[in-house]
């Protein structure tokens, strides 16, 4: 991961480092390396589905992979669901195929407008995952280019990598002793791309994320919506460590991320000391004290004996540990601790500290005073130690979380652990894993090196920038700056140019309303917008300048072609009532209309025609153009002082 120097504005924390990764899923056709759609699945009623076991295995130097060693310790059991849309090469039966060529250029185009320079052969490796979220146990991802930077906020900024890669399964859901991922997503091409060190503030960092986000829709080339884009956020201070936060998804939290990380780990390095001055110590040796807790009170342990029947109860003394694991850091430490035995599949832990008065009355794992004594005679015990017990039906399980905990005690005496961690609202974050080191790379035998030549790079053209389009909307087609913002950001604004150039008559603004209101209303009310083709909207759009269909009738025709996409729209609107309209039968309605309300008109003259709009359009909305019905209905009226 490469670093980011972070200074928070007009609040200086010059020991902060902070880095930040983008990911962003590619619009492709195809996934990257087989011939499947890269379309989720609206459903999750899968065609088949099968379950594997996943552990880790050695790098080429004979090393496991720190991460993937502990993923392999919560021995769940993954369940995939396979689709007709899925194949063998997501169910890892069958080798990959070739890297797919469209989703590299994309890459390219990106790295070209990020100033980068490109690989001369891009080599797919595998990188180690063992959670579940790849049916292989790794996911395979290839460097495509290095060393450019971006200008942002008066600066200018390095971007060090660009990798293209795979995206992992969806995780639906986890019950504990199994996980269900789905597969359609697993495979989808993405791109990561890391910033370099040259930022010095949250703003600043926000801003360069905003900035090349803006970069990457610009290509009018990668998925939209939730999930399709994540960020994560490294952060470590001097006398801590580098804490990957995963899952950023709202910039404006970076600076509560920074400052929220940058305190725990103050808390954690103040923890160290304290424990250092005690004289503080962690054997590791584990009791089994199962037999103290037949008859206990404590709600978390009777919920446990009713639901399993039996359960094992195991723990361990950490010597002059007393007051610090329950300390008023927030509960720090024995929140680190039931994050690591959380990990591998308990529910928390129990310990003998005192908890701070505000955590008395709502705390549901306190141990009675009798058990906190029982214990500490069981395990040698004295006042300046403190007991932390784990209990699990499983008792394999049980000590492999207690484990967790003593490992997580040693390092408290010696530094802040190098992690992964998982966000949550508002900043704060939860262990996940440890960071994964170099044994988590080798060389993917499967995939054949990728040469990029001078010719692929020649051909790679950049498109225009948001920001660019924005003003140029604005100014040719005479929109305002909040329509111009929504076209220039939306996915349909090359449809937007195609159908205003096609139709010299069309109105910007219905168009614009059209392609992002109109079809939107329909595909939340379940109509299959799928089928509506430029053509369609070309001819929409024609009828619609020459008067043939009214702006209000726009969506009943297109929920008629949605219907009906093999018939022509001429017959679609001869089938509605549209083209041709009965204008004469309008004007003999709206006379009648005017007639009835002589007196009102008389009383009103011109300004009359505002409230008789109302009652006219009930009649022929959909019918008639707004238009052609207001200039029949000022005749109307001018008639009867005429006459």
């Amino acid at each position: 991961m490469y670093f980011i120097y972070l200074e928070a504005m007009n609040n200086h924390f010059p020991e902060l480092k902070c880095g930040i990764e983008i990911h962003q899923q590619l619009n492709t056709k195809e996934k990257l390396f087989c011939k499947c759609p890269t379309r989720r699945r609206d459903t999750v009623e899968s065609n088949l589905e099968f379950h594997r076991f996943l552990r880790a295995t050695t790098s080429e130097m004979g090393e496991i992979d720190r991460a993937a060693l502990e993923e392999t310790k919560i021995q769940k059991k993954y369940i995939y669901k396979a689709y007709d849309s899925t194949c063998l090469v997501e169910n890892d039966e069958e080798p990959p195929g070739k890297l797919n060529m469209d989703a590299l250029d994309i890459a390219l185009t990106m790295s070209k407008m990020l100033h980068m320079h490109p690989v001369d052969e891009l080599y797919s490796m595998r990188k180690i995952v063992v959670d579940g979220s790849n049916t292989a146990g790794f996911q395979r991802t290839g460097l495509v280019a290095t060393d450019g930077y971006i200008d942002v906020g008066g600066g200018r900024v390095g971007i060090s990598v660009i990798c293209l890669e795979e995206e992992a399964a969806q995780k639906i859901k986890d019950s504990g002793e199994s996980v269900i991922y789905s597969l359609d997503r697993l495979g989808i091409p993405l791109v990561e791309i890391c910033t370099a060190p040259d930022i010095k503030t949250p703003e600043q960092a926000r801003d360069v994320a905003a900035y090349i986000g803006m970069l990457l829709r610009s290509t009018g080339r990668v998925k939209r919506g939730l999930g399709t884009i994540r960020q994560d956020v490294n952060i470590s201070i001097i006398g801590g460590a580098r804490v990957e936060i995963k899952g950023v998804q709202e910039l404006v939290l970076l600076p509560a991320i920074l400052n929220k990380e940058r305190q725990r780990q103050i808390n954690l390095i103040d923890i160290k000391d304290k424990l250092n001055e005690r004289g503080a110590a962690v054997d590791g040796t584990i009791t089994d004290v199962t037999d103290l807790f037949k008859n206990t009170d404590v709600p978390v342990l009777k919920r446990e004996l009713e639901l399993d029947g039996t359960i094992t109860i195991l723990a361990v003394k950490l010597k002059r540990f007393a007051g610090i694991v329950g300390n008023e850091h927030d509960m720090l430490l024995s929140t680190e601790f039931s994050d690591r035995a959380k990990k591998l599949g308990v529910n928390g832990i129990l310990h003998t500290d005192k908890l701070p008065t505000q955590y008395i009355k709502a705390d549901a794992r306190k141990l009675a005073d009798s058990e906190v004594n029982d214990l500490k005679k069981t395990l040698n015990a004295d006042e300046e130690d403190c007991i932390v017990i784990v209990s699990n039906s499983n008792k394999k399980r049980a000590r492999s979380a207690l484990e967790s905990v003593i490992i997580r005690a040693q390092e408290a005496l010696v530094c802040v652990p190098e992690e992964t961690r998982r966000m949550f609202p508002g900043g704060t974050s939860a262990y996940m894993r440890p960071l994964p080191g170099a044994a988590r790379m080798y060389p993917e035998t499967d995939v054949l090196p990728v040469p990029i030549t001078q010719e692929r790079l020649e051909k790679i053209k950049l498109p225009e920038l948001l920001t660019i389009k924005k003003e140029r909307f604005r100014n040719q087609y005479n929109l305002n700056d909040e329509l111009a913002n929504l076209i220039s950001q939306s996915e349909n604004a090359y449809l937007f140019e195609q159908i205003i150039s096609a139709v010299p008559g069309a109105k910007p603004t219905i168009v614009i309303k059209t392609l992002h209101t109109t079809i939107g209303e329909l595909q939340k009310e379940g109509y299959n917008t799928g089928g509506i083709t430029l053509n369609h909207l070309v001819d929409l759009f024609n009828f619609s300048a020459e008067g043939s269909i009214p702006n209000e009738a726009i969506k009943e025709v297109l929920k008629a072609i949605t219907i009906h996409s093999q018939v022509s729209l001429r017959d679609l609107l001869t089938e509605l009532r549209l083209a041709g309209a009965d204008i004469a039968g309008a004007e003999m309605l709206i006379g009648k209309i005017v007639k009835e309300r002589e007196e009102f008109v008389k009383q009103r003259g011109l300004d009359a025609a505002g409230p008789l709009m109302g009652v006219v359009m009930k009649e022929l909305r959909g019918k008639v153009g707004g238009q052609q019905i207001s200039q029949i209905l000022k005749r109307k009226i001018e008639e009867i002082f005429e006459n």
